[in-house]
């Protein structure tokens, strides 16, 4: 019998194959000078990303949004698997002040032959229009990625 599980918050889930090694795509996401390129939706401007990529090792970056908005998005790294996943909770500030509730995201790379099959689970929003803002953000961040990763 199958099990049908249905979250009790809403939660998002992006999966792309890539044409690129899973060692490759794990570099991507884990130094700070490749995620600066690309780690912002296509819209956004990147301005700045760090990244202390071990279990209790922060992140921050900080984009521009089309509005001329600044804002930092930052976490904590629960967990580093090299190069197949990491779990990072995401938090985001904006230059009003208002901050929005901390989630967790799971970023997982599976080799499919030599190309990389990303998944990328958001869990813990309080809202579905949240979970439906983060969707929008990170379906471009994951085109913008996979602009930057692949071969031309």
């Amino acid at each position: 019998m199958d099990t049908i599980h249905q979250p009790s918050q809403p939660e998002l889930l992006i999966t792309r194959d890539l044409k690129a090694s899973r060692e490759r795509v794990f570099a991507a996401w884990t130094d700070p000078r490749q995620a600066s390129i690309w780690w912002a939706p296509q819209d956004c401007t990147p301005l700045s990303c760090e990244m202390d990529v071990q279990p209790g090792g922060t992140w921050r970056r900080r984009m521009r949004i089309p509005d001329g908005m600044v804002i930092t998005k930052h976490g904590v790294y629960r967990e580093v698997v090299v190069p197949e996943r990491l779990v990072f909770t995401y938090i985001t500030e904006y230059a009003d002040g208002r901050v929005d509730p901390e989630t967790l995201v799971t970023v997982t790379l599976v080799d499919i032959g030599g190309r990389t099959r990303l998944t990328l689970r958001h869990t813990g929003f309080q809202t579905d229009a949240s979970r439906a803002s983060h969707e929008g953000g990170w379906t471009s961040c994951v085109e913008r990625f996979a602009a930057f990763i692949e071969p031309a």
